[in-house]
């Protein structure tokens, strides 16, 4: 038998009533109820890890529990939430805002709209410095920390490290300070604009940073969950200077690195060339270049001299 509940929906300071009407409200029932709103915008692969994301993160239910008791019926207030994430998702909002939270090399971090949500690439680099650096007391700053997810997994992994972690957004300084508790890591937190000073008197051994590097001139062809939320500040560059936050932490590296300190950057393939160039005539050493798990060029390490 159908069963009909009234649900909040919020639309900026205005609240609306809808009705909502499910043909059941058991567990079968709520998860082919995703299916059928999502089947249009996903692919069948997207809408089972989705569907598996919101029981578990939303509703505390894993797949073997939906297995076992597919008929177990779902509170009103469960089954709301499930529809209001399950709109957001036909908006294409990220699973990870949605739940608000995300996997990064093996932790935990809370994300919200205030920070990027952490990719793989990104995980790439981290491996990359944690397989290299393996002297104890590391003196490391990560620009433009976001959620922490760099500055937290090397603060988690490399041994001893006094880690810093470094963004002009003190929105996104709060959530990395949220997600270091979190993980139980100890950070340093520092806001600034990188653009406009580094504020360092010690001499450091890593500097780090996935900076941004899209056009914008490329906003139109990005995806919707990508360009309507994540934030801008954290994605884009002026097109008239691509290279503006690899030049500009390039500098502060020559002034604050020590002999034989790395800086580690993410970069966007198409400037590959071109990093490692300006990097060069800087008077860096031993820059390397790796790609990421697409055969892209993603990361740069450059050595200090």
């Amino acid at each position: 038998m159908g069963k009909v509940f009234r649900a909040e929906c919020n639309s900026g300071s205005s609240i609306a009533l809808e009705l909502v009407k499910l043909i059941d409200n058991t567990l079968k029932g709520v998860e082919r109820y995703i299916e059928d709103k999502l089947n249009e915008l996903f692919s069948s692969s997207e809408i089972v890890t989705l569907a598996n994301t919101l029981f578990t993160e939303q509703l505390n239910i894993s797949k073997q529990q939906r297995l076992l008791d597919p008929t177990h019926k779902v509170t009103e207030g469960d089954l709301l939430l499930i529809i209001r994430s399950v709109n957001r998702l036909l908006e294409q909002e990220p699973i990870d805002y949605i739940v608000g939270n995300t996997e990064f090399y093996g932790l935990r971090f809370k994300v919200g709209r205030e920070v990027l949500i952490p990719r793989p690439e990104t995980e790439e680099l981290c491996e990359w410095i944690i397989s290299e650096e393996n002297k104890a007391g590391l003196k490391v700053v990560d620009i433009g920390s976001g959620s922490g997810c760099i500055a937290i997994t090397l603060a988690t992994h490399l041994i001893n490290a006094k880690v810093y972690a470094c963004d002009v957004s003190a929105a996104a300084l709060s959530l990395c300070t949220e997600n270091a508790v979190l993980n139980s890591a100890t950070i340093d937190s520092k806001c600034f604009d990188v653009l406009k000073q580094f504020p360092f008197e010690e001499k450091l051994d890593i500097i780090v940073s996935n900076p941004p590097y899209v056009l914008k001139s490329d906003k139109s062809e990005m995806e919707k969950n990508v360009l309507d939320y994540e934030p801008h500040l954290a994605l884009f560059v002026e097109d008239n200077d691509p290279l503006l936050f690899y030049r500009k932490i390039a500098e502060q590296a020559k002034l604050h690195l020590n002999p034989n300190g790395r800086l580690y950057f993410e970069i966007h393939e198409r400037y590959s060339i071109d990093i490692q160039s300006l990097l060069s005539k800087m008077g860096f050493s031993n820059i390397e270049v790796r790609k990421d798990a697409q055969d892209k060029d993603r990361m740069v390490r450059a050595v200090s001299v």
